[in-house]
């Protein structure tokens, strides 16, 4: 395989360079899912128990109301809180190790998986918030941020990820 050492060029340094902004982009907005997640979480386990954004607007009653109304829905709701929190966590570290470890080496498996996971994930969790109007910008308004950051560093990286499957750029890092 051919390194990017023995290539010269502006090109070859160009297409270098926006893969590894491109993947830390990527690697970087699958942080930003973990901390979501980390937010999730812990207010589980505080008075605010709602997730992130959701208020007297969106759900009439509280941790407290839920947890008098029936002990049981209140562990339910706190286990489901706490298994989402975990599968978010989970996306976010796959993306962003996808994405620094292998997409940077401009390696299209990588790459395809860096994006099926967060997109399988908000495809299937996203339109579920709309039609019960939980869709505030304080509850989505990170994970709307995270996807744009994304979206733009698969967006810079997909063009040299290409090239170098095909041949005509080496991965950067080799």
């Amino acid at each position: 395989m051919t390194t990017l050492r023995h290539q010269t060029g502006r090109r070859a340094t160009a297409e270098s360079g926006a893969l590894t902004l491109g993947a830390a982009l990527m690697a970087l907005a699958g942080v930003d899912f973990i901390g979501y997640a980390v937010i999730f979480f812990v207010r589980n386990f505080t008075d605010s128990f709602l997730e992130l954004g959701i208020g007297p607007n969106e759900v009439s009653v509280g941790k407290s109301e839920i947890e008098a109304f029936s002990p049981s829905l209140y562990e339910y709701i706190s286990h489901l809180h706490i298994a989402v929190s975990g599968f978010i966590a989970a996306a976010g570290l796959a993306t962003a190790v996808l994405a620094w470890k292998g997409v940077r080496q401009g390696l299209l498996w990588a790459y395809v998986t860096a994006v099926a996971v967060p997109v399988l994930g908000l495809a299937v969790a996203l339109p579920a918030h709309y039609p019960y109007g939980l869709d505030t910008i304080g509850h989505l308004g990170l994970i709307y941020l995270a996807t744009v950051i994304f979206v733009v560093g698969a967006a810079i990286a997909l063009k040299p990820v290409l090239a170098a499957q095909s041949g005509s750029r080496p991965p950067a890092g080799s």
